[in-house]
């Protein structure tokens, strides 16, 4: 293969096995298996399964992101590989796999960051990112706005974070309340279609004057839901509505939240991200406010949304192009990573012996 080295990205940190291969900034195949059946009975991720998962689908899920680009293993030129954050058992799975591949292939190994490769996913659909841009990450376990200039060679800088609950950790709680199945974002999406978003009077966290502008809360607005669901013992409940008017809810903060955080930084590109960035409501609201605003907006098609070695192998792309150092062999996981960088090439320590 001539020009820039294919790069094969792994994602192992939830549920989802996902490979991807990228050239020079474009996609040439992905593929994904989901353990998310084997987890729906417990309504949420049993990281046991979803190691054990991981195991059986790497190789078969890598074979087939290679088929689909009309590859072979020789053509792979790097792999990157998710290091955190994410469940530890099932990012040791995907790291043990990158490992063995990069050492057997002889090709450098990157260790990257999740959510940074959430950010990555839309440059596959849309090109580069502007610089600078807003984004706004939005998943089961991470909500965050960034200011992201430079993605593989400049630090992060957070506008704001979640206090608590994610958007998406909100929509599964509710959901599971609600009595609709696991997971509950799409479960919630689909109910909405029927509903009444003004039927239930619900808060918008962290959306007065002296609240944090760019910080989100969703604890509060979970338990309004679930209170309001409480009420309705031995009634029919309207899931319909309920499901419409919190959906409302959190698109409305969410988006309210970004499109000022733009107009505040004056940057005229917003990027939404992630599994809730999937979301119906989300996206069309983002649409209405940023063109009322007259901001540009970038979301990845759907299928790039939620967790896939696609955006692993963007972020991979970038970080080989950029020159970046590769991992070091001894090169460990980070379940709980800060997002910073790009880049998340932590070396496992040595534990210390008290006499």
């Amino acid at each position: 293969m001539r020009g820039a080295p294919v790069v094969l990205g792994i994602e192992s940190s939830c549920d989802e096995t996902g490979a991807g291969l990228v050239r020079n900034g474009r996609l040439l195949g992905h593929a994904v298996a989901s353990s998310m059946d084997e987890h729906a009975r417990f309504g949420g991720v049993v990281p046991e399964i979803a190691a054990r998962a991981h195991v059986h689908s790497f190789t078969p899920v890598v074979r087939r992101a290679l088929e689909e680009a009309g590859l072979g293993m020789s053509d792979i030129g790097a792999v990157a590989v998710t290091t955190g954050p994410g469940l530890s058992g099932a990012l040791q799975v995907g790291l043990a796999g990158a490992k063995s591949l990069a050492y057997a292939l002889d090709v450098p190994l990157y260790g990257v960051h999740h959510l940074a490769g959430h950010v990555a996913a839309d440059t596959l659909a849309h090109g580069p990112l502007p610089d600078p841009c807003v984004v706004l990450i939005v998943s089961g376990g991470h909500t965050s706005l960034l200011l992201v200039r430079d993605l593989a060679r400049d630090p992060l800088v957070h506008l704001g974070d979640t206090l608590d609950d994610a958007a998406g950790e909100c929509f599964d709680k509710v959901a599971r309340v609600f009595g609709l199945p696991y997971p509950g974002g799409p479960a919630i999406d689909r109910a909405a279609r029927e509903g009444d978003a003004r039927a239930v009077s619900l808060p918008r966290p962290l959306t007065g004057p002296r609240d944090d502008p760019y910080g989100f809360s969703f604890s509060g607005l979970k338990t309004a839901a679930a209170r309001w669901a409480e009420r309705h013992r031995g009634q029919v409940l309207p899931v319909a509505d309920g499901s419409a008017s919190l959906q409302e809810a959190v698109a409305d903060v969410l988006t309210r939240k970004a499109v000022a955080a733009c107009t505040a930084n004056g940057v005229g590109t917003l990027v939404v991200v992630g599994g809730v960035a999937a979301n119906s409501r989300v996206r069309s609201l983002a649409e209405e406010r940023c063109a009322a605003a007259g901001i540009s907006l970038r979301v990845p098609p759907l299928r790039l949304c939620t967790d896939n070695g696609a955006m692993i192998a963007a972020i991979g792309d970038l970080l080989v192009r950029a020159g970046a150092q590769p991992a070091p062999l001894d090169v460990s996981i980070d379940p709980s990573a800060p997002l910073e960088y790009a880049a998340l090439q932590p070396v496992a320590r040595a534990p210390v012996m008290v006499s």
